[in-house]
């Protein structure tokens, strides 16, 4: 993908898609996201869930996942602790953990570090292989897409429209 390409699909990312544009090329290189179909299905969740890259971490404050044992967050101040950063919002205990595991990073010590740009992308790269979320780029199927991305189907009027227009850019 090129600047103008990231551009034109998150024209509100302004100068930060440059700075993005390096680490989201090579994440979708190394979690296989490597087809126009799949590209659009995550560029456009992405840039739903990171207002298209002007945000890596949740605006809100976390406590609505205080003691979520779903999320594992099973210590007091975990939900703070572990809302959601990255660029599709790793969020909880439990994913930090597994994340953290699968990157090499000690993100329940330093959770802080989804926000830093490389592994701010490479996260996002992470949580689409993990959900099997290829699969359902290639079948089309943005609802389920969003729905594991998301837990629901919150924001997927813009999401379906950061999709068509990926889908354009990336033709």
């Amino acid at each position: 993908m090129t600047l103008a390409q990231l551009m034109a699909i998150m024209p509100f990312a302004g100068q930060r898609a440059a700075l993005f544009l390096a680490p989201l090329n090579a994440t979708m290189a190394e979690f296989g996201i490597n087809t126009p179909l799949r590209q659009a299905a995550f560029l456009a969740q992405v840039g739903h869930e990171s207002g298209q890259l002007r945000y890596v971490r949740e605006l809100a404050s976390g406590a609505a996942y205080e003691g979520r044992a779903d999320l594992g967050n099973v210590i007091a101040g975990d939900g703070v602790r572990f809302k959601g950063r990255g660029l599709l919002q790793v969020t909880g205990r439990a994913n930090y953990a597994a994340c953290g595991v699968a990157l090499r990073l000690d993100l329940l010590a330093r959770p802080e570090l989804l926000e830093q740009t490389l592994h701010a992308c490479r996260s996002a790269g992470w949580f689409w292989q993990s959900r099997g979320l290829n699969a359902l780029a290639d079948a089309g199927d943005q609802e389920r897409v969003t729905r594991r991305v998301n837990g629901g189907l919150n924001g997927l009027a813009d999401r379906l429209a950061l999709y068509q227009k990926a889908r354009k850019v990336l033709a």
